[in-house]
């Protein structure tokens, strides 16, 4: 093939692969999200099962659009589901159907997603989330097209594609005995991965004007800008919640600063990651002491056990100062701390509140302040404490807390 056919060929990719940006409103130049979506397109046509995996935030709910739009069934149904939303005990009967009587609360026969998607597509979100006796009905689906509906015994027959996304590590997931093994093969017979957004530094600029374009326009404001630092610092910063969090930050300062035009030293004070590292629980921590966090939750959780710590060791301290315990004088870099040393009420206060702090109570305070942020609306307060919402169904439970809800 001569140089200018290869060209021409490049060119024509690169087209389709703009007008399926457009299509779709994804924003981006950066090649790992070109050639998740140049995968996309090959692997629309065929019958494949796919697994998109990312992390959270990253834009994963629009490729299984994509495919489905491009293949074969587009003329059929496409659902979506979340397979983290819909509680333990009635995820089958959701997924598959039941049968009149089959569970209390069952007055009539029901039809799956599945069944309803026949013919079609069917986006099982965050499938790293199911029960492992979900995974083995799907495994039979990805098998042999054959379901069998909640407290039935007879055998179905379907012709669905499944796509599938987690930002769960399946291998890990295996390893510890919370994901079958042969159904992460079939799921992943094409893996798509997308980028996370610190991996798309370039992009970040561009997602940024169209957030803060798209807040001006439906709030009636002039749109916000950075200046050349706070560009960098956008550029630089890890962006744990991805394109997510990023829409979010620009949305708050959007609303919040009158200043049009952002500085790094207020673009600075909206990203938590930065914050948090400035805590003292979090620094100078030795290498034996090092640990990895998977969510804000865990994060909170340290900050606390190490606040608490911290004051025990000041309560312990002042105490020694106090009753002549330590009768070596205290240096200049020691006076400014114990300045108001006869006046402890503060710290007697926050030595109470924090002995009367524990992890459950932070957990269930966490969760009424989320409800009450959303009028009650479990699933948006479910995505405000980045858990699942069958997680918080869980912890409504687990903390009897149904009656003040």
């Amino acid at each position: 093939m001569s140089t200018e056919k290869i060209t021409d060929k490049a060119m024509a990719a690169k087209d389709i692969i703009q007008q399926v940006k457009q299509r779709f409103g994804i924003i981006g130049n950066a090649a790992g999200l070109h050639r998740a979506i140049d995968l996309a397109l090959q692997v629309a046509p065929t019958e494949m099962s796919v697994l998109i995996t990312g992390e959270s935030g990253a834009g994963k709910e629009v490729f299984p659009q994509i495919i489905h739009q491009n293949s074969l069934r587009k003329h059929g149904q496409y659902i979506a589901v979340n397979c983290g939303a819909i509680p333990e005990g009635t995820i089958d009967s959701e997924l598959f159907g039941h049968e009149k009587g089959s569970f209390t609360g069952a007055l009539a026969d029901r039809k799956g997603y599945f069944e309803f998607a026949d013919g079609g597509t069917i986006f099982l979100d965050e499938v790293g989330e199911l029960p492992t006796p979900t995974q083995a009905r799907l495994l039979r689906v990805l098998e042999s097209g054959e379901f069998i509906k909640v407290g039935s015994s007879k055998v179905q027959k379907i012709n669905v594609r499944i796509v599938a996304a987690t930002n769960v590590d399946l291998v890990q997931a295996i390893a510890q005995h919370k994901f079958r093994e042969d159904l992460y093969y079939r799921l992943s017979t094409f893996p798509i991965q997308i980028p996370p957004l610190r991996e798309r530094p370039e992009d970040t600029l561009l997602l940024f004007r169209k957030f803060a374009s798209d807040c001006a326009e439906k709030y009636r404001m002039p749109s916000i800008q950075l200046d050349d630092e706070a560009k960098q610092l956008l550029q630089s910063y890890r962006w744990p919640g991805n394109v997510r969090e990023l829409k979010n930050v620009t949305e708050r300062i959007s609303v919040v600063e009158n200043n049009r035009v952002i500085t790094a030293d207020e673009l600075r004070l909206y990203l938590p990651s930065l914050n948090m590292e400035k805590l003292p629980a979090l620094m100078n921590r030795g290498n034996d002491e090092q640990k990895i966090f998977h969510n804000e939750r865990e994060i909170l959780y340290q900050v606390l056990f190490d606040m608490k710590k911290d004051v025990a060791e000041l309560k312990k301290l002042v105490h020694d100062i106090m009753s002549g315990n330590i009768s070596r004088p205290v240096s200049v870099e020691d006076k400014e701390p114990y300045a108001s040393i006869h006046d402890m009420s503060p710290i007697q206060e926050v030595e109470t509140v924090e002995e009367s702090l524990s992890l459950e109570d932070v957990e269930k305070e966490m969760i009424r302040k989320a409800l009450e942020r959303h009028s009650g609306r479990r699933r948006n307060a479910a995505v405000d404490l980045k858990i699942s919402e069958r997680t918080l169904y869980r912890k409504i439970k687990e903390y009897n807390m149904e009656k003040g809800i």
